[in-house]
């Protein structure tokens, strides 16, 4: 699979790489529900095996489990991918989650992923929300000096706006940014990519099949059985009416698009994403072998101009 650099860094990364939200399995706040470990494991396993050459987890996804999991799918594995992870969020002893930025705490929580994901250093350290707004110099200070003493090889933000990333570029220069984006969630392409692209950094788009909603595999019937700590169900406007069945019609049209193209609705969506020119690469979850299989075939996916003509016209008559 082809590679790309990352923004100011030496890390060349494939388009699309492994998205280890969902793996940290259910019982926290943003879980997606019960998930099978060994599933998980053969999941990053198949992905290396695809090509892929990055994983992004985060110490938050399953309150320590994901970075675990992650940890034990590298276990022996020879062609080891750069690992992501993140700080900024913490939880207590009732698994109730915490925003922090204070240096301090920054510390701990690379000392706690480093030892979680078994490794001496973090290819890419993300700060994985600028929250609290008023620590956010103190703890990107912090993650720069983390990068001077080698505990971490580049340094990232995550779901910054502009100002924020201006504010964190004074203090040291940022590899890139993790926003969230798809064919759904439009809102960076005003000021966010533009800003990226002018100043060298990396973009690394979250969910751009909107938290799997454009894979073509949903229906209401399916989104009524989501396990109750799901947090689609409740937390995700885009699972909700009426933007959920607008998004359903929207996936149909993905469909037809993806048909010309021998593809399918998920791996146009992801296409869509990776053909701004601000956007370095794509995290695509993946629960199950099989998934990714199908998934990767995005990154040979060109979408024509008409194809993205005919989204552009949808999304205007559609707008919810």
């Amino acid at each position: 699979m082809r590679t790309t650099r990352l923004g100011n860094s030496d890390l060349h990364v494939t388009p699309i790489g492994f998205g280890a939200w969902a793996i940290g399995g259910g019982g926290w706040a943003f879980a997606w529900g019960p998930q099978d470990d060994a599933d998980s494991v053969a999941a990053i396993r198949e992905a290396i095996d695809l090509g892929v050459n990055w994983i992004d987890t985060a110490p938050v996804y399953g309150l320590g489990h994901s970075e675990e999991v992650v940890a034990k799918a590298l276990a022996g594995v020879a062609n080891r991918p750069y690992v992501f992870t993140k700080c900024g969020r913490v939880w207590d002893d009732q698994r109730q989650i915490g925003k922090r930025l204070k240096a301090a705490s920054v510390r701990a929580e690379c000392e706690a992923s480093l030892k979680r994901l078994k490794i001496d250093v973090i290819d890419l350290y993300q700060v994985h929300w600028p929250e609290p707004d008023e620590d956010v110099e103190e703890g990107w200070a912090e993650v720069a000096k983390l990068q001077r003493e080698g505990k971490v090889r580049w340094i990232g933000v995550s779901n910054f706006s502009v100002e924020q990333m201006k504010r964190a570029a004074a203090i040291a220069p940022i590899t890139s940014l993790q926003p969230p984006y798809s064919v759904v969630r439009r809102d960076i392409e005003a000021d966010i990519l533009p800003h990226c692209r002018a100043e060298n950094i990396g973009v690394i788009a979250y969910s751009p099949m909107a938290s799997g909603l454009l894979t073509g595999a949903w229906s209401k019937e399916r989104l009524d059985g989501l396990p109750a700590d799901d947090w689609r169900r409740s937390k995700n406007p885009q699972y909700q009416e009426p933007l959920f069945s607008r998004n359903l019609r929207l996936v149909e049209l993905l469909r037809d698009i993806g048909a010309a193209h021998g593809g399918t609705p998920g791996q146009v969506a992801i296409a869509w994403v990776l053909r701004h020119p601000a956007v370095t690469a794509a995290i695509v979850g993946a629960r199950k072998p099989g998934q990714l299989t199908e998934l990767v075939g995005a990154v040979e996916l060109t979408l024509t101009d008409d194809d993205v003509s005919r989204i552009e016209q949808f999304l205007a008559a559609n707008p919810k």
